[in-house]
């Protein structure tokens, strides 16, 4: 069973190429939730799948509506995480997610308020009940590993 190399968790463009304050303000920018799903849309489309051979049961996240894998690496005292889902939207929130967390020492990681980040965003409003759970097992499962 394959598993991602360091190399590949420095690699990725997951979270790294767009940061946290440009998506807040590209989503800030969209004066209504459309163009925030759009985005999240268009976010979701534009992050490269994960290996199929990293779709495994281990790494998936319970909680999620639709299939949802996370990896984590610590490396030098960094967090580093590589995330797919099948649902396009997902894949969207996952670029939110990422951009916030990749990176970061455990410290800083524990201080990251992805909560009132989306409820800036709106988004807390306008996600489905399983949606939102779902999401919220991937923050938890992130906290949890960061630790």
């Amino acid at each position: 069973m394959k598993m991602p190399t360091e190399a590949e968790f420095l690699a990725s463009p997951m979270g790294q190429a767009i940061t946290q304050d440009a998506l807040d303000a590209e989503l800030k920018a969209q004066g209504h939730w459309q163009g925030r799903y759009r985005l999240l849309m268009k976010l979701g489309s534009r992050m490269p799948s994960l290996d199929a051979t990293w779709h495994q049961s281990d790494a998936e996240v319970a909680g999620c509506e639709s299939a949802t894998w996370l990896h984590h690496r610590e490396i030098e005292g960094r967090h580093y995480f590589l995330a797919d889902s099948e649902a396009r939207i997902v894949r969207g929130l996952l670029v939110l997610v990422l951009a916030a967390c990749n990176g970061l020492d455990s410290a800083a990681l524990s201080q990251v308020d992805l909560d009132r980040w989306f409820a800036e965003l709106g988004l807390a409003d306008h996600l489905s009940p399983s949606r939102a759970s779902g999401l919220n097992a991937v923050v938890q499962s992130i906290r949890k590993l960061g630790h």
